[in-house]
């Protein structure tokens, strides 16, 4: 997969979701690949979350100190989400790594996990079969995308706002497999 895919849709899809971004939370240990792309933005800050854990990277923040969580891993600990949700305010969003889509077990057990804590989980996939996962207190990825600010972004690879929401269409047999688990 070309590297700049992963962070430019990473980013990218949370930012032009988000009606009002003003702190981003990133957990990664390859941030400067997603701060690259955080940096195509203004008016907001960004903290950098790091821990020898995903749960001791979110122990230090502060409740609803965040809009939006990029986290560059997969998990599926709740202890993890409970404090990804804690850090969210109100309208948050995060996105996440996700199991592969034809894995319903897995994605299952997530989908249950998070459904406690969001309003909106929806998966989106990338270019090589991979995918993400947004989930989100308030906004809808393909109804709430932010076009001008979408259209706005200069610079990147892959990313528009087509991209954007082509992302999150998937065959109907994994719609299927999905219905009644996510939420959109």
């Amino acid at each position: 997969m070309k590297t700049f895919i992963y962070p430019e849709m990473m980013v990218h899809v949370a930012l032009c979701t988000h009606k009002l971004p003003t702190n981003v939370v990133v957990a990664s240990d390859s941030s400067n690949l997603l701060m690259g792309e955080l940096s195509r933005y203004r008016d907001f800050t960004v903290t950098n979350c790091s821990g020898s854990t995903l749960l001791e990277s979110f122990r230090d923040l502060e409740d609803s100190s965040a809009d939006v969580v990029l986290v560059d891993a997969l998990t599926t600990d709740s202890a993890v989400i409970a404090h990804i949700n804690r850090v969210l305010k109100g309208d948050g969003l995060v996105v996440m790594q996700h199991p592969n889509l034809d894995n319903i077990a897995d994605n299952t057990t997530l989908m249950q996990i998070l459904g406690t804590t969001f309003k909106i989980i929806m998966p989106y996939h990338l270019e090589d079969g991979s995918t993400l996962l947004l989930c989100s207190k308030e906004y809808h990825p393909t109804a709430d995308i932010i076009l001008q600010r979408s259209d706005l972004l200069e610079g990147q690879s892959y990313y528009n706002c087509d991209v954007h929401t082509a992302s999150f269409a998937m065959p109907q047999y994994i719609r299927k497999n999905y219905l009644g688990i996510i939420r959109n």
